[in-house]
């Protein structure tokens, strides 16, 4: 069953992190003609489209793909209680399932900034990956950038972002961990 449950949660991170993608790819307005862009839109349009009909978006924001993203989050943490065996109760389904759209940019931000510096250390060739991945993490690290100095060409800010999304993810653990207690009358 172990074997399962990490299938599951794997496989079902992978897609809700292209919805999630979808939207940091609308945010940082990144080139959406981009291979892995054009990959990212073909395996969420199928329930994008739908929702599109039902749903504005509001104003620059993709209300759709965020609510597709918030209710699959949802559906995942159900369905993953169920397989651990776990009681339902909406309150720690309601916590899990925020953490982890709470976690999932942040772990993605990370994850790419450290990717993308490691690209622009090995590659001197234009890379469609390093160019979306650089489309993606500049609006996060430009506020970082404007604070710090630059020396030599040295920009410090991909290694003070990556501190402080770390420590955002320790607070929102932290924070997760008190509302589990308070949610099961522990704290």
């Amino acid at each position: 069953m172990n074997a399962l449950i990490f299938l599951f949660y794997n496989l079902s991170r992978l897609y809700l992190l292209c919805y999630l993608l979808r939207l940091m790819l609308q945010v940082a307005r990144a080139d959406f003609y981009n291979p892995a862009a054009e990959f990212i839109v073909a395996v969420t349009n199928p329930l994008v489209v739908p929702a599109r009909r039902l749903l504005p978006s509001f104003r620059k924001f993709d209300l759709p793909t965020f609510i597709v993203l918030v209710v699959l989050q949802f559906i995942v943490t159900i369905i993953l209680m169920l397989m651990r065996g776990q009681e339902l109760v909406p309150a720690l389904i309601a916590i899990d399932a925020i953490y982890q759209l709470a976690t999932m940019p942040v772990w993605l931000y990370l994850i790419f900034i450290i990717v993308w510096v490691i690209l622009s250390w090995l590659q001197s060739a234009y890379s469609p990956i390093s160019l979306l991945l650089g489309q993606i993490v500049e609006p996060v690290l430009r506020p970082a950038r404007r604070l710090l100095p630059q020396t030599s060409g040295f920009d410090a800010s991909t290694l003070i972002v990556p501190i402080l999304l770390i420590a955002i993810l320790i607070a929102l653990r932290d924070l997760r961990l008190i509302l589990l207690a308070q949610a099961n009358g522990l704290y």
